[in-house]
């Protein structure tokens, strides 16, 4: 019963065997109903018959009548003057009586439907000369019984037909079902380029068109992990080679006298870089576990700032680039942990003093719009285009749009980022900036 073929045509022959059943019994009621009122109609019209032969005084003609009725299994019982009953049947003499066939003895035309000893009898009474008569019937049950077993037959068609109908139904929902569940399979093989055909029902196409969206939607997120990838992969071989070959050269001698500190500082930037470039990746990677660890106090975010602002300030002097912060007197405490909010500024701190130009600003600034903090970070390097501002917290996407045009970082920076604030519960979007580059906005709630 788990196969969706299954259940269909059991449906359908359970929906064919009701409404079977039910138009049979109806069918059934309203046949009775309508054999009983023939019946009676057509026993009135020999009573009526009878009566215009008694009144003829016809006692021949009579005799032959209640002949012919005895044959069609009419009982014929007899009213005396007095209302007394009188036939061959006791259970047709009761009818007479519960029907009131007395009263066709004074001139009353009588008529009735009675039910004795679980039989029901239809009685026709009609007055007489010195009396009246009643003419008794039971209405035939042959029709009733045709009827049944014309509703078994029906039954047995309808069941068959709905067995075939079921399967053929079956068939057609289950076939674009099954492709799918086939692309599907295909797919946790590893395919991406096989889609399901767009047919069947509106529900059954729903069905295709989720499949092959989620097929796009791997395919091109596995192209952009594998873009990403290969970017780290980059970057984290470029400080390995400096540090392995300036490593080679201390160990072979090759560097002596002075120029050993200027080595030493040198591997010591690359590893720094190489820690911080493992860091992101592990951050980036436990963003998403339950067991990812925020310290959240009340926070300053003004000192937040401040502290930001006295590292970069020194940073942007030694490259040449003018730096500027911007808070306000009074304190913004949000609930927050300090220590990834000081991260997120770094990494976006970070990322403009790598595109910004000697001589260009950078911006650290921090106001109170409504009942919410926004952090921005500005500068005036290059920008973004329209487009990228869109994608910009996407990993790898910043990487692989500008890896030839600018310098650029592994593109875990900005995805780290975003998962950060949005952590923290807070919002970040990239624009562009009224210093001619690009804009990153912190959006953090205020207590």
């Amino acid at each position: 019963m788990k196969s969706l073929a299954v259940r269909i045509t059991a449906l359908c022959l359970g929906v064919a065997a009701v409404a079977v059943i039910v138009a049979g019994l109806v069918s059934a009621r309203l046949v009775a109903g309508a054999a009983q009122e023939v019946t009676g109609q057509v026993l009135a019209n020999q009573a009526d018959v009878v009566a215009s032969q008694l009144a003829d005084g016809s006692a021949v003609g009579l005799l032959k009548v209640v002949k012919v009725l005895r044959g069609q299994g009419i009982t014929v019982v007899l009213v005396g003057p007095n209302g007394t009953l009188s036939s061959t049947d006791p259970r047709s003499t009761e009818a007479a009586r519960l029907a009131g066939s007395a009263k066709a003895a004074q001139g009353q035309r009588v008529s009735g439907v009675e039910t004795v000893l679980g039989r029901t009898l239809l009685v026709e009474a009609r007055p007489a000369p010195n009396g009246a008569f009643a003419l008794v019937e039971e209405p035939a049950t042959d029709p009733g019984r045709q009827l049944l077993r014309n509703i078994l037959l029906a039954l047995a068609i309808g069941l068959g037909v709905a067995a075939v109908a079921g399967l053929l139904l079956a068939r057609v929902l289950a076939r674009p079902l099954r492709r799918a569940a086939q692309v599907a399979h295909t797919m946790s093989d590893g395919r991406r380029d096989l889609r399901v055909p767009v047919e069947g029902p509106a529900e059954v196409a729903e069905v295709a068109h989720a499949v092959n969206g989620l097929a796009d939607a791997l395919q091109h997120s596995e192209s952009r992990q594998r873009e990403f990838l290969l970017s780290v992969s980059h970057e984290l071989r470029t400080p390995l080679t400096a540090v392995s070959g300036f490593a080679e050269s201390l160990a072979d001698s090759v560097v002596i006298g002075d120029q050993v500190a200027e080595v030493g500082r040198t591997i010591q930037s690359e590893a720094h870089r190489l820690d911080r470039l493992v860091s992101d990746l592990l951050d980036l990677a436990r963003l998403g576990a339950d067991d990812f660890r925020l310290d959240v106090v009340e926070v300053d975010l003004g000192a937040v700032l401040r502290d930001a602002a006295q590292v970069w300030a020194d940073r942007c002097r030694r490259k040449g680039v003018e730096f500027g912060v911007d808070g306000p007197d009074e304190p913004l405490v949000a609930r927050a942990d300090p220590r990834r909010l000081r991260q997120v500024l770094d990494g976006l701190a970070e990322n403009a003093l790598r595109v910004t130009p000697a001589g260009r600003p950078i911006v650290l600034s921090l106001s109170k719009p409504s009942n919410a903090a926004v952090l921005q970070v500005r500068d005036g390097g290059p920008g973004l285009s329209e487009e990228d501002y869109g994608v910009a917290f996407e990993r790898g996407a910043l990487h692989a749009r500008y890896e030839r045009l600018r310098p650029v970082g592994s593109g875990v920076g900005l995805a780290l980022v975003h998962g950060l604030v949005a952590r923290m519960g807070g919002t970040i979007a990239a624009g562009p900036a009224p210093e001619g580059g690009a804009a990153f906005t912190v959006t953090i709630p205020l207590i």
